[in-house]
């Protein structure tokens, strides 16, 4: 491996990077936005109240996020109703295009993340809830949707690593991000070892990054669980 190569190629790596945390920030932000109240209707007692988030979920996360970057950037202009709209500034875009598509994707997994975590809060708390005469819009803002969200964080960031992972596939749509800068690169040094290797590292330090805070939000919100100063782990 050449080392001059592997260090030289940073500093363009890390414009590509910008872009790659600028996509997965936005998207999470809008993901979340949009999971919450598909889970909330996931939770639902009537069936019809079901159907529709049942079968957003089950459309994206049973199809790969790169078919569904594809349907966003190349399906919609394929629409002349589209072409001529007031989303078309925002659809010929390959940036906002693959936000779309991100969101809508990590939004699916993370409503049924928070399904999963509100069906998970124990009875108990929500009976007392009731008893102190709490009404339904109260419970779920106090009580259950706070113990949810402890409850789905390490899965929920798992989501968000696997979402800066899969925020690869936008340089199949033309943007360079950290992968897409990567392969620039490579088209003018021919040295894909190096500079791949170079991009890993700087995944692996976004995630660490990540990763380092989410211990730290986890042990901040479960600090009734850690145990008293002096006693073991």
């Amino acid at each position: 491996m050449n080392m001059e190569t592997f260090f030289s190629v940073f500093p363009g790596l890390m414009e590509g990077a910008w872009l790659t945390v600028q996509l997965v920030g936005i998207a999470v932000l809008i993901g979340f936005a949009i999971a919450l109240p598909v889970a909330l209707l996931r939770v639902s007692e009537n069936p019809l109240v079901r159907a529709g988030p049942y079968a957003y979920i089950f459309f994206f996360r049973g199809t790969p996020l790169l078919v569904q970057i594809f349907l966003v950037y190349y399906g919609l202009s394929q629409f002349e109703a589209v072409r001529d709209s007031f989303l078309w500034p925002v659809l010929r875009e390959a940036y906002w295009c693959a936000i779309i598509a991100f969101s809508l994707n990590t939004a699916a997994y993370s409503a049924e993340i928070l399904r999963g975590a509100i069906q998970a809060v124990p009875w108990g708390e929500v009976e007392a809830a009731r008893a102190v005469g709490m009404s339904r819009a109260l419970t779920y803002r106090r009580i259950i949707l706070p113990r949810a969200f402890r409850i789905c964080l390490p899965a929920y960031g798992n989501e968000v690593i696997l979402m800066v992972k899969s925020s690869a596939l936008a340089s199949t749509i033309t943007l360079l991000d950290l992968t897409g800068m990567a392969r620039k690169i490579i088209a003018v040094n021919y040295q894909p070892v190096e500079t791949f290797a170079a991009a890993g590292v700087i995944y692996l330090v976004m995630i660490f990054l990540f990763a380092t805070f989410l211990r730290w939000l986890e042990k901040r919100l479960h600090a009734n669980l850690s145990p008293p100063p002096g006693m073991p782990n």
